[in-house]
């Protein structure tokens, strides 16, 4: 398992990010399919896409209440995915394998790769989602 050099940011107890590619998502990051080029491809002038304000408040939900305490006060266990771990997550994965990537898609494909290291889904429920998603959007 490769790990993010220096990457325990002071979070007692974390055994710091997990670095090592998962082939999903390096599907994903391999196709190149950023919204500001379907955005321009669609006439579409919102800079942000739609799915953007999910992804935050999926990000909220998994924090709970890691958003509103100190990090010291987290009782372990309390949630899926505390705040600054994420976010230090996402600055680790943002400088090592996913540092091609634009903003949000990086902060989006961040955020899938610590949930799957975390077990809070497998690869397999990805795939399978993104590939119903995928059919449709395509059936439109």
């Amino acid at each position: 398992m490769a790990t993010a050099e220096n990457s325990n940011h002071g979070f007692e107890g974390w055994q710091g990010t997990d670095v090592t590619p998962i082939e999903v998502l390096e599907e994903v990051r391999g196709r190149g399919r950023v919204w500001e080029d379907l955005a321009t491809q669609y006439g579409v002038t919102n800079p942000d896409p739609p799915w953007k304000i999910d992804l935050e408040a999926t990000c909220d939900m998994l924090a709970a209440d890691s958003c509103v305490k100190p990090y010291d006060q987290v009782e372990p266990g309390s949630c899926a995915l505390p705040s600054l771990e994420r976010r230090a997550e996402e600055d680790d994965l943002s400088e090592t394998i996913y540092a091609d990537v634009p903003f949000p898609e990086r902060q989006l494909l961040a955020l899938a790769h610590s949930m799957l290291k975390r077990g809070l889904f497998t690869e397999e429920e990805l795939a399978r989602h993104m590939e119903e998603v995928g059919r449709r959007l395509n059936s439109i």
